[in-house]
């Protein structure tokens, strides 16, 4: 005879003073504890690479300085440009590389920027190239 014998086919215990708890309830007390919630976030974003911010060359600078210079001779014209630049990563060091295609608004020169009609504005120092896009017809 087993150990449990005398209870193992009991009435199953209802109560006559309590209401049952629903079957969803019930499950959730079955659910995995979640000490570290916000802990897989962390980990996806420590696994997102991101690039190094690339050193220009002497050569490099001088000719992306001519190419900032043909821009503010024909900024009258609005000229069409594909600038490729670095976008600074906002959680971590590092950043990627963007290129941003657009007619050229102004050139500001006090905060450094380069302001697209779009209003994409794009850090002086952060282009790493420049190439100037045919005028539309």
């Amino acid at each position: 005879m087993g150990r449990y014998d005398d209870i193992l086919h009991l009435p199953h215990h209802i109560s006559a003073t309590r209401p049952q708890m629903p079957l969803l309830d019930r499950a959730a007390q079955f659910m995995p504890f979640r000490a570290l919630t916000g802990y897989e976030d962390a980990v996806h974003e420590t696994a997102r690479l991101t690039d190094e911010k690339p050193e220009l060359t002497e050569d490099e600078k001088a000719l992306l300085d001519m190419k900032l210079q043909k821009l503010a001779e024909n900024l009258s014209a609005h000229p069409q440009a594909a600038v490729t630049w670095f976008r600074p990563d906002q959680k971590k060091t590092g950043g990627a590389y963007v290129t941003t295609t657009g007619q050229l608004k102004k050139i500001d020169d006090v905060a450094g920027v380069l302001v697209l009609m779009g209003g994409d504005r794009i850090v002086i120092e952060d282009i790493l190239d420049i190439q100037l896009q045919p005028a539309r017809s």
